[in-house]
């Protein structure tokens, strides 16, 4: 920051305040001063009169400078440590913020003080030398109407200043409305500010001249004569200030709402790196913020949903890419997330080599669906095919990965349940392991029947000390199995019933002579007619294995 800049943001106010005062005394007394007659030269003649006169106004303008400098102490030691590149505290850019908001209303106050001052001391001054009512009204009504059209100016000019100049430096990051124990300079206020300055001012001052000089003036010549320039210089300032005022004003309103049509147009086109610049602590500087947060949602959100996008690939990835083959078995399978990434789980094991009429099928269901359900999915695969890669039986693996699993996620509550089942069409036997799942099925092509392959042990990572059995059955070609989860048969429609095992089961039966790859996509197909148009709740695996 150069020293013309700092002392040009030390001293914006102040300037902007007497610039206001400067306006209303040279506009208005000095043009009303030419529209009416000047005072008696003997009332200048008086000592006393000439000394208040010449020590008042000085007096008064040194006194709202020294105390608007008294008052702007924090905001100019701010200035100063941010000039100086040193660290600045956290009460003194509070406090200095706080005061700058605040400032315009401290700054219009001393201005108002001043001019009311002035009217009791001329007015009483003019009272004491008793120079007549004409005068004595006249220098009230003076006063006042400068007062008044002083702080009309300075309200304007002060809040331009604070926003265009001063805002944008202290306020970098907006956030203005969240400022404690401030005074808010509404939309509201600047349209009433607006109406009291075009309208209301121009009207009692109009008024009061009539009244004051046909009350005090009783020539009709006269009287036509003062207030024909009279009313023609007052009603001419009062114009001009009025289209001063409204082009500030509208200027004030329509650039931030133009920045804030044009962020929202890039947000619309998905850009969000532009912000509103916040400068206002009304409800326009409010809305700002609360786009500006948005649009870091939004951001927040698009760099999750490319999270979410990669570890949807990361975990289709991990499902199997393609149906294994298997001499004398037809296998497919399918996982449908409801979400971008989910818990379902579903895995071919061959063991040994790939020619041999032997696999292994997994299918798991983590409990509820998203990132946290996707992750420990992923543990428990890890650690299924490191233990099916070794030696062991179904029911020793399935306790070995249990443990390990439940290391990681006791404390969490979470849990996963599994159905691992060994095809073996060499002894044309399956052996499996159930640890908390919906049973798998047997569909038997020569009865039309469906036998479940139960098992009652503790899902995954609930406890170190459960134990799991093994379970054999001889199985004969024409058979299928079928492993799913519940996310199938707990399925819902519109008025709330669900999907049903009947259902399910009619499925396989009518598409027993299908193939499995058929089967599956049959009972998806079935699934989202049944839940149309609902979306899906949970995650869908289904794993068909015929027997061949």
């Amino acid at each position: 920051m150069s020293k013309f800049k700092r002392f040009h943001l030390k001293n914006e106010m102040l300037i902007a305040n007497f610039l206001a005062n400067f306006i209303a005394v040279f506009f208005f007394q000095l043009l009303m001063f030419r529209a009416e007659p000047d005072p008696p030269d003997h009332i200048w003649q008086n000592p006393a009169v000439e000394m208040i006169d010449i020590l008042f106004t000085p007096a008064a303008f040194i006194f709202v400078i020294i105390m608007t400098l008294r008052y702007e102490r924090p905001i100019r030691k701010y200035l100063e440590t941010k000039f100086a590149n040193k660290p600045v505290s956290r009460d003194l850019e509070e406090t200095a913020r706080r005061k700058l908001l605040n400032e315009p209303y401290v700054l219009i106050g001393l201005s108002l003080s001043m001019w009311l001052l002035s009217a009791l001391v001329y007015t009483l001054m003019w009272w004491f030398l008793d120079v007549g009512a004409y005068w004595i009204h006249r220098s009230l009504f003076m006063s006042l109407s400068t007062g008044f059209i002083t702080v009309t100016l300075a309200f304007f000019l002060l809040e331009h200043v604070l926003q265009k100049r001063l805002a944008p430096y202290f306020f970098p990051e907006g956030k203005i409305s969240g400022i404690p124990k401030t005074l808010r300079i509404r939309i509201r206020t600047r349209l009433v500010a607006l109406l009291f300055a075009c309208n209301l001012i121009p009207l009692f001052s109009i008024l009061h001249i009539f009244y004051r000089i046909t009350g005090t003036e009783y020539d009709p010549v006269t009287q036509l004569d003062i207030l024909r320039s009279t009313i023609f210089v007052n009603t001419s300032i009062f114009i001009i200030c009025g289209l001063c005022l409204t082009v500030l004003v509208s200027r004030n309103l329509t650039l931030p709402f133009a920045e804030i049509i044009d962020t929202l147009r890039g947000v619309k086109n998905g850009l969000y790196d532009k912000k509103v610049q916040v400068t206002t602590n009304d409800e326009i500087g409010y809305t700002g913020d609360a786009i500006n947060e948005m649009t870091e949602g939004l951001k927040e959100r698009e760099r999750l949903q490319q999270s979410l996008d990669i570890a949807k690939e990361v975990q289709q990835n991990l499902l199997p890419n393609e149906d294994p083959q298997i001499d004398g078995l037809d296998i497919a399978g399918i996982s449908i997330y409801c979400e971008e990434t989910g818990g379902d789980y579903y895995d071919y094991v061959v063991p040994g080599e790939k020619d041999q009429k032997k696999i292994c099928v997994v299918v798991g269901d983590v409990a509820d669906h998203g990132i946290p359900s996707a992750l420990l999915m992923t543990t428990a695969r890890a650690f299924l095919r490191q233990r099916t890669s070794r030696s062991g039986e179904l029911d020793q693996v399935v306790a070995d990965v249990n443990l390990q699993l439940t290391r990681d996620v006791e404390e969490s509550g979470r849990f996963m349940t599994l159905f691992i089942c060994e095809i073996d069409r060499n002894n044309n036997m399956i052996h499996w392991v159930n640890a908390g799942h919906d049973p798998a099925m047997i569909y038997d092509d020569k009865d039309g029947g469906f036998e479940e392959l139960t098992g009652n042990a503790l899902p995954l990572g609930v406890s170190e000390m459960a134990v799991y059995q093994k379970f054999d059955k001889k199985i004969t070609p024409g058979q299928i199995i079928i492993m799913g989860t519940d996310g199938i048969w707990e399925a819902q429609d519109p008025a709330g019933g669900m999907f049903g095992k009947k259902r399910f089961k009619d499925i396989i039966r009518n598409n027993a002579g299908r193939s499995a790859k058929d089967i599956v996509q049959a009972v998806i197909e079935e699934v989202d007619r049944f839940c149309h148009p609902l979306e899906k709740t949970d995650d869908i695996t289904l794993v068909v294995t015929k027997i061949t």
